[in-house]
This record gives C-alpha cells, sequence and structure tokens, in this order.
C-alpha cells in the first residue's frame, strides 16, 4: 500500500428531507429528551442549551460500552441545532473504534413545511469506516421516525 493510500480521509452524512410539519413542531420532536428516545435512542440529561453535556445509549461494541458522549454547541431555536457525538474505544477496530463527530440539524420553513438538513461530520476514514457506513443507513430511518413521531400531533 503506498503513503497515499493510507492517509486519512475525513467524511460526512449528509441528508436533506422535506417534512410536511411546522418548523416549530419538528424543532419539539428534535429537542424533547423523551421523544429523541422513540426516534434515535435512549438518552440522559438531553436539554436544548448550548453547553450542556448529555448520552446517548446504543448497542455495545468490542470494547465499547455502547455510550456516546455528546455535548450541545449550538441552539438556534426552529432554526438549527449542532452537538458534538463522541464515543468508542481505542482498543476498537470497525464499530466501536474512536468517533469525535458534530451532528447537526437545520430547520427551514418552506410552504409545504419544513425542509430538514442533517449532517453528519467528521467520520475519519478508514478507523470509521465501519460506523460511517451503519449510520449513513441508520440516520435515513432516523428521518423517516422523526417524520412519523412529528405527524402524531395532528
Amino acid at each position: 500500500m503506498n503513503a497515499a493510500a493510507l492517509k486519512n480521509e475525513t467524511r460526512g452524512i449528509v441528508l436533506d428531507e422535506m417534512l410536511p410539519h411546522a418548523p416549530e413542531t419538528v424543532w419539539k420532536v428534535l429537542t424533547s429528551a423523551e421523544l429523541i428516545a422513540r426516534w434515535l435512542m435512549p438518552t440522559t440529561d438531553f436539554e436544548a442549551v448550548e453547553g450542556k453535556n448529555f448520552t446517548h445509549q446504543t448497542k455495545p461494541g468490542g470494547h465499547w460500552d455502547g455510550v456516546i458522549h455528546c455535548c450541545v454547541l449550538e441552539v438556534v431555536p426552529f432554526r438549527r441545532l449542532a452537538y458534538a457525538w463522541k464515543g468508542g474505544d481505542e482498543r476498537n477496530v470497525g464499530y466501536g473504534a474512536p468517533l469525535d463527530t458534530v451532528v447537526t440539524w437545520s430547520l427551514t420553513p418552506v410552504e409545504a413545511g419544513t425542509r430538514i438538513q442533517l449532517v453528519h461530520a467528521g467520520f475519519v476514514l478508514p478507523r470509521n469506516e465501519s460506523a460511517f457506513t451503519v449510520m449513513s443507513g441508520g440516520w435515513k430511518k432516523v428521518v423517516r421516525q422523526l417524520d412519523e413521531i412529528s405527524g402524531e400531533d395532528k
């Protein structure tokens, strides 16, 4: 393998969807700890407050306990939510390898509801290749679930 092939590459997951719900409705689903547990995974101590630390719990992998450590980085009510997303263990290769990323949700009001953009940035390949692949498909399912829950109050 040559030096170029060994070089790390940073990648991100980007989803851009239209949801038939008002931005305020989508925001409520994005920022309610009880609702986050329904569309994403169990969450502890989440509040949409900059600087607030919280965790998600997912399936453990190898030496990793499955805890995702997060910190709210930016809150613009009804428009933007960003948080650090860190997890994994140095002893793991593949799923559960150290991950130091940022998740950003952007909401834009449109006539038909809300344009939602999700960017999960900072996957270092090849180290995070497994997580990148799994989460690329996983986030698509998550956005569908977020859409379903947003529609429950109608």
